[in-house]
């Protein structure tokens, strides 16, 4: 019998209570669950209906995202102003953390942010960790070596109340990336080819772990872009195993193990990888190499298309054809040149320091096409700042952007942040159904560098031209 163990295996192993049968699923120990305004108000109803405290408050990081204004407000009589539907969700969830003990990163704290981008600058996510939250793209955190996922509203009652949560366990799918990613192509680009090749179905009841020499040549940050867009392939999480790149970025960060107890954590998280000769339930390899800019052209993240190939012929599929004519997209022809109105750098996907730099190398010293409205919006308060001090709020308004405060935006298009019926949007978020950005409004999804090229050039552009 094969003993050897994946990274999920172990981390899976871990944290079981009860083990799975036939007949139940697993209860899992649940290390870190991080909340936000738009999931918990049931849960929380249901703690106090039921006279339930939460268990391990100390085991909540709580933050505003979803549904707050990115437009700058100061007060909650300027946020009555905006959107009185945040201010309920934000008074709301105030109210809910001050009774249930749970620290909040509330309105005025300099770290609130999206949920999936604060967790790892806190160095809250930590390999090994368990970590859900009432969020789809908690798979994020999987870049550190964290087995993590979404859960829905009643789930997130369950897990306030008992710190734990049942679930069967998924199965293995390796994706082994050999060689370099090109310049101009990014870790968007090449988490959209992976979704292009597998499908959006193609994860579906498996963890995903992502392995090879151009995984492991990312930054911590490019890992996440990658690990956070395993649930648009259809998994139920996604993985990548620690290592130096790992650590270097979690020491010294506040809620990341301190003194004596780092070398310790260290030395647990060295042992968090896939053992060699360990079987997965699926395994494929593809090359970096050849990658280009990807960009979507119709209204699932799997219909992409290297951004000077031609839209493929699939017109014999109704569910094809409804997703080209809602579009406006021609076939046999590349996304080039298509006209825009909107360009999103922003979401949990692509908000991070370096996506913003990478956008800011492109648009410095150019003009923003006329007609175009482009909204850079920081995944949190602390990058917001951070690239404030190296100036690329001013490269970017100087270009004619928009400079916003931290929150989900236009990536869900809940708060204010939407585009209008019929508009093309270039999207560096991870969802590009019909109405996700606003209602009729129409979406593409790429890489920052993508969108700030089509910001500038006023149509959908090869970014490789303005590097």
């Amino acid at each position: 019998m094969n003993q050897r163990k994946t990274l999920f295996d172990k981390v899976w192993n871990d944290h079981i209570v009860v083990a799975e049968t036939a007949d139940t699923p697993a209860v899992l120990y649940i290390d870190l669950h991080i909340i936000h305004e738009v999931t918990t108000p049931q849960a929380f109803s249901v703690l106090r209906d039921h006279k339930l405290p939460v268990r391990r408050p100390d085991l909540v990081l709580a933050t505003l995202d979803h549904s707050t204004p990115t437009t700058p407000v100061s007060t909650f009589k300027d946020l009555a102003v905006v959107s009185e539907g945040a201010l309920n969700q934000i008074s709301q969830m105030e109210k809910n953390c001050a009774e249930f003990g749970i620290d909040l990163l509330g309105f005025d704290s300099a770290n609130r942010g999206i949920v999936h981008v604060i967790g790892p600058e806190l160095g809250a996510t930590q390999p090994g960790k368990t970590i859900v939250c009432g969020d789809s793209h908690t798979s994020t955190h999987g870049a550190f070596g964290a087995l993590a996922f979404g859960i829905g509203t009643t789930e997130v009652g369950h897990v306030l109340a008992t710190q734990s949560l049942l679930q069967r366990k998924p199965k293995t799918f390796a994706i082994n990336v050999d060689g370099t990613l090109p310049a101009g192509v990014t870790a968007k680009d090449l988490i959209l080819a992976i979704i292009g090749m597998i499908g959006v179905d193609g994860g579906t009841g498996h963890v995903i772990e992502y392995r090879g020499d151009a995984i492991t040549a990312l930054d911590m940050e490019a890992r996440m872009t990658i690990c956070n867009m395993s649930i648009e392939a259809g998994a139920r999480a996604g993985m990548i195993a620690p290592d130096a790149t790992t650590y270097e970025y979690l020491n010294g960060l506040p809620r990341a193990p301190q003194a004596d107890e780092w070398d310790a954590a260290v030395s647990r998280w060295r042992e968090l990888c896939t053992d060699e000769g360990a079987r997965f339930d699926k395994a494929i390899t593809i090359s970096a190499t050849d990658l280009q800019p990807m960009v979507t052209f119709g209204t699932n993240p799997g219909m992409v298309v290297g951004i000077n190939d031609a839209v493929p012929d699939n017109l014999s599929d109704p569910s094809f054809r409804k997703a080209l004519d809602y579009m406006q997209i021609e076939v046999g022809k590349p996304m080039t040149g298509y006209d825009i109105d909107i360009v999103f750098i922003g979401s949990c996907t692509n908000s991070r320091l370096s996506d913003l730099q990478q956008a800011a190398d492109v648009v410095a010293g150019r003009k923003i096409a006329d007609g175009v409205r482009m909204l850079v919006v920081p995944g949190s308060q602390q990058i917001k700042k951070a690239a404030e001090d190296l100036g690329l709020d001013k490269i970017f308004m100087q270009a004619g952007a928009e400079w916003r405060e931290s929150g989900c935006s236009m990536c869900i298009g809940m708060n204010g942040d939407t585009a209008g019926k019929g508009q093309l949007t270039v999207s560096t978020s991870n969802r590009n159904f019909e109405g996700r950005q606003g209602v009729g409004a129409r979406t593409i999804l790429a890489s920052p560098m993508t969108a700030a090229a089509s910001a500038i050039a006023g149509k959908v552009a090869d970014p490789r031209e303005y590097l």
